[in-house]
């Protein structure tokens, strides 16, 4: 059998408290904890909720514009990705900007 062992859920409300709960992730190896966030909730959130999680990432006093393990940040990551310009939209109203602006 292949495939996930749960259906995907579409259409879920998502709490503040669950969206903040990204916040606390840690990445598993010397990634800047702070990309590994931006990275784990994109990879997890639609726009309306990563738009949420950028706001209460910044006002955490959180980087917008850490570094991932190659040099790129968020904003490059999600700008190379067909369906990322919304939220490569939020992410430079937040302030971010690309690795070579930094």
């Amino acid at each position: 059998m292949s495939g996930p062992s749960q259906p995907k859920v579409i259409g879920e409300d998502w709490s503040d408290d669950r969206v903040k709960g990204f916040l606390d992730l840690k990445p598993y190896d010397n990634r800047d904890p702070d990309y590994h966030v931006l990275r784990e909730s994109y990879e997890y959130m639609l726009a309306g909720d990563y738009a949420r999680l950028v706001k209460f990432f910044v006002e955490a006093g959180r980087n917008i514009n850490a570094l991932g393990p190659d040099g790129e940040t968020m904003l490059d990551r999600v700008s190379g990705h067909a369906k990322g310009q919304d939220y490569a939209a939020l992410l430079k109203d937040a302030g971010a900007k690309s690795a070579s602006e930094i």
